[in-house]
């Protein structure tokens, strides 16, 4: 069974950067794709950023502001998000065991089979 656990959320001026961390313990393998899903409340969940076999992908919302990285080796999934946005205020979580090399319909949470308990972040103007 695969844990998540994420880190780094906080409140921060908009403009500035927050680095958001993600501990994976058991067995993730690298050709599966892991994200990082946002919740602001009264919304639904939407996927931002997703990875897999040394790509990235990323939601038209965040492109060019956001970047995902992986660390195989010490199981960690990161998102480096800078020049935030008010709207950018939400829960975020990270997400595992999804599509094989983030084929096909990879921004549906349901495809994804682990997640963490979240991790706020809030963004004033």
């Amino acid at each position: 069974q695969v844990q998540l656990v994420e880190s780094g959320g906080g409140s921060v001026q908009a403009g500035g950067s927050l680095r958001l961390s993600c501990a994976a313990s058991g067995y993730t393998g690298s050709i599966y794709c892991m994200a990082w899903f946002r919740q602001a409340p009264g919304k639904e969940r939407e996927g931002v950023a997703y990875t897999s076999g040394g790509r990235a992908y990323y939601a038209d919302s965040v492109k060019g502001r956001f970047t995902i990285s992986r660390d195989s080796a010490k199981n960690m999934l990161y998102l480096q998000m800078n020049s935030l946005k008010p709207e950018d205020t939400a829960m975020y979580y990270c997400a595992a065991d999804g599509p094989l090399f983030c084929s096909g319909a990879y921004s549906e949470r349901y495809l994804y089979k682990n997640w963490g308990q979240g991790t706020q972040v809030t963004v004033s103007s």
